[in-house]
């Protein structure tokens, strides 16, 4: 049994699991970028330091998902996912950020639909606390646009 392959146990193989690391890291660096250019918004004052935090937040995920990434022998996607150009396009900065919260609530749903399927237990670890940070972000967001 310990020596079943991973697929055949119902587990995600390394091409699925890279795949999804890949698609999160463009997301969260999405994420990050999008924050970083909100807190220059003229009316970002009074969400500045919700802003920074959860920017600070998607830069430590991007960090870890390159780090996962290159643990796997895998090259980390450069790129920045499409949801930097849609959530820039949208000017009011509280529509944004109720924009960014869709997007943290996609993140989360992906990680539960992976997490059941991620054998290594170190990596598990990190992205079940991904998701809980993601649940947490979306928390604070909705409880500052009140």
């Amino acid at each position: 049994m310990r020596e079943a392959d991973d697929v055949y146990m119902g587990f995600a193989g390394q091409d699925e699991i890279v795949k999804l690391l890949n698609e999160l890291l463009e997301a969260e660096r999405a994420g990050a970028r999008v924050l970083a250019e909100s807190c220059r918004h003229r009316g970002a004052a009074a969400l500045h330091d919700l802003l920074r935090r959860i920017e600070r937040d998607e830069a430590q995920w991007c960090a870890m998902l390159h780090a996962q990434l290159e643990l796997l022998g895998a090259t980390p996607s450069p790129r920045i996912g499409a949801f930097h150009a849609k959530a820039m396009a949208i000017a009011d900065l509280k529509e944004r950020l109720v924009f960014v919260n869709r997007s943290q609530a996609w993140v989360v749903r992906r990680l539960r639909e992976m997490l059941p399927r991620v054998r290594d237990d170190a990596l598990h670890a990190k992205l079940d606390e991904m998701r809980r940070s993601h649940e947490g972000n979306i928390t604070l967001v909705d409880g500052s646009l009140r």
